[in-house]
């Protein structure tokens, strides 16, 4: 089973086909735990509103590993559209990103933020962000 995206409490289910002539439908059941060195609240930001004003939006990117988590900016491609701080809200532990839009910066847009960690397990962290915006 492929567990790549995915956190927390898994189940999946197959459906196999037989040449058993008694039984030639079998289900299989899998479940299990999936546990990540970093867990990011969301990694999907989402902005909406009236091109006017300002729009902000949080994120929590938290270590789940036994030694202390680093991260800092990598790449960011929406410096024109919106702007982002990280707060380190638990040293080595806990950190919050804040994103917030700047007025009258288009009516739709699309990027990334990526983070670089210190976690060879996950060295980088994908944040997307997308901005609808109505005048």
């Amino acid at each position: 089973m492929n567990t790549s995206g995915y956190e927390g409490l898994l189940h999946k289910t197959a459906t196999v086909y037989t040449n058993d002539p008694v039984k030639q439908v079998e289900t299989l059941s899998f479940s299990g735990y999936v546990k990540v060195p970093i867990h990011v609240s969301s990694r999907l930001v989402y902005l909406q509103g009236n091109t006017a004003h300002t729009v902000s939006k949080s994120i929590r990117i938290s270590a789940e590993l036994d030694k202390p988590l680093k991260i800092q900016p990598l790449d960011f491609d929406l410096n024109n559209k919106l702007t982002y701080r990280i707060d380190e809200l638990e040293a080595g532990k806990l950190y919050e990103v804040c994103f917030t839009s700047l007025p009258n910066a288009g009516n739709y847009y699309q990027g990334i933020l990526r983070l670089k960690t210190n976690y060879p397990e996950k060295p980088e962290i994908d944040i997307w962000i997308r901005g609808r915006f109505f005048n």
